[in-house]
């Protein structure tokens, strides 16, 4: 029974599916897409709200060494992403190099855990790109009906003549100390504006991967430039400033402990990584397009760190600069980094970053239904999940059916759940994939050396060690409710493999085990 369960898919097997036959996903990528599709799926919610909430929350200005800690993390997987992505140049991320390495019971549960990463991230990503729609339209006299800008059961409050979510414009209130009950209000229905958002980017998907890819670059190139133009604006006023901004509000880089684990000091620190570690979430969906890329054993390696260090260096400069401009006491609000660019005195930032944001959630949610209708269609294609989830297009030769689906889930889960805590139980669901696939490489080299391999992790096996312990180190700094949530996940993930899956799957009928 354990033998069955640890059954392994052959190279040899992965290798030939993932050859362009003409009749399956169609490669069209090249290196330059490949890294905007990491950059467009890393630059989102994390640059634009979590930097201020976890520096104000847990480690004060020392986010900067938060996110240096998250970024060694991701650097250490990714080096292990980039080997699996250039010998396993097929769709499905680390579930295929799960199934290759370490068996089907696991590959099964990291392919169940991606959904927490994709597929509610999107989720969570579309209900806070409505908010900033949301405001952007209302800035040009465009309002929508209050019950149709909040997800089901989602407060409504009405301030200075314009409806907002008061999970968005809780803070500002408490801030001025306004009661939100002495404020117009309601409940909200159905947050149109996150399922029409979801609606096209799913449209888009199925249109072609070329065609995403390319709107996907565009975007990024505009995104990257509002980042930018942040850095430089709000890095002048620091410059000019010093006495002002960082000898003030540097004094304390790292603020003292306040007794609990996690409160500022260097626990704080370790806890705000594990937090913000949802703001790298993305790099590693490049390896879910290595079925669609022209040369995966050349471009997939050069997508996946270069998306990953492009995105580290901005995060750092965008948390620093922050910090210095403005209190971290005063960043707990949902868009911190308009809190700082109003800091510079620049009437025009609060547009900018609305823009930014727009552009930026936008690619968030189109890499992460791309990478979760990817991975549905590997699993489906392996007869772990229903046939119709492989089924191609034959015109866009896109998995339109499996896009279809998950574009409609995802739709049904941001415009009728208030979905605004998620973003831990996304991390933990990440970091158990990056664990996993640290571990695979080191396993593949041990029982299968002689492997080409057209990219190769350095320093093997100390580089997948690290990618194991630093992952599960900020694992262990989330809290234990995200943990049960993560467990209970996995248990009807296992359900679903014991009843179904298992009775499916081609490696086990190749076998003569399917029972």
């Amino acid at each position: 029974m354990a033998s069955e369960l640890l059954s392994t898919k052959p190279m040899d097997v992965i290798l030939n599916e993932a050859a362009d036959t003409g009749h399956g996903l169609k490669r069209s990528l090249g290196a330059l897409n490949l890294t905007t599709l990491g950059v467009g799926a890393i630059i989102g919610a994390g640059i634009f709200v979590l930097t201020g909430e976890a520096a104000a929350q847990y480690a004060g200005p020392a986010i900067v060494l938060s996110f240096i800690l998250a970024g060694i993390a991701c650097l250490f997987a990714g080096l292990c992403y980039a080997e699996f992505a250039s010998l396993i140049p097929i769709a499905g991320s680390a579930y295929t190099y799960g199934y290759a390495t370490l068996g089907e019971i696991f590959a099964w549960i990291i392919g169940w855990d991606l959904i927490l990463e994709y597929a509610f991230g999107a989720a969570t990503v579309a209900a806070g790109w409505s908010g900033y729609v949301l405001s952007f339209l209302q800035d040009f006299g465009i309002s929508l009906p209050p019950q149709f800008s909040g997800a089901h059961g989602e407060m409504m409050v009405q301030f200075h003549g314009t409806w907002e979510r008061l999970a968005r414009i809780g803070p500002t209130l408490a801030s001025l100390h306004i009661d939100p009950m002495s404020l117009p209000h309601l409940t909200a229905q159905f947050n149109l504006l996150a399922a029409v958002g979801i609606a096209l980017v799913t449209t888009i998907l199925v249109i072609g991967i070329k065609e995403s890819a390319n709107f996907n670059s565009a975007i990024v190139i505009m995104k990257v430039g509002v980042v930018l133009v942040f850095i430089v604006i709000a890095g002048a006023f620091v410059i000019k400033h010093p006495a002002t901004t960082i000898d003030v509000n540097w004094k304390q880089f790292i603020p003292p402990n306040l007794g609990s684990y996690g409160e500022y000091g260097w626990s704080g620190i370790a806890r705000a990584a594990s937090v913000i570690f949802f703001a790298y979430i993305g790099f590693d969906a490049v390896s879910t397009a290595a079925q669609e890329a022209k040369n995966p054993q050349r471009d997939m390696p050069i997508g996946i760190m270069g998306s990953l260090v492009i995105c580290t260096i901005l995060y750092i400069l965008v948390s620093g600069i922050l910090t210095a401009i403005v209190p971290y006491s005063s960043l707990n609000v949902a868009d911190p980094v308009a809190v700082g660019i109003d800091a510079t005195g620049v009437a025009w930032g609060s547009f900018l970053v609305k823009v930014g944001a727009i552009l930026g959630l936008a690619t968030v949610m189109l890499v992460m239904l791309l990478g979760q209708s990817r991975v549905f269609y590997s699993m489906s294609n392996d007869g772990l999940l229903p046939k119709w989830a492989s089924r191609i297009h034959p015109k866009f030769r896109t998995p339109w059916i499996s896009t279809i689906v998950v574009g409609t889930v995802v739709a049904i889960f941001a415009s009728t759940l208030p979905i605004d805590v998620l973003s831990e139980l996304v991390s933990i669901g990440t970091l158990l994939a990056f664990v996993i696939v640290s571990a695979g490489v080191w396993l593949l080299r041990v029982r299968k050396p002689d492997l080409p391999r057209p990219f190769k992790t350095p320093w093997v096996p100390f580089v997948p060690i690290m990618g194991i312990l630093v992952s599960a180190f900020l694992m262990l700094s989330l809290p234990l409710e995200t943990w049960m949530r993560l467990i209970i996940w996995l248990i009807i993930g296992l359900f679903i493999y014991f009843f179904y899956s298992r009775k499916h799957s081609k490696v086990r009928l190749a076998n003569g085990t399917n029972k």
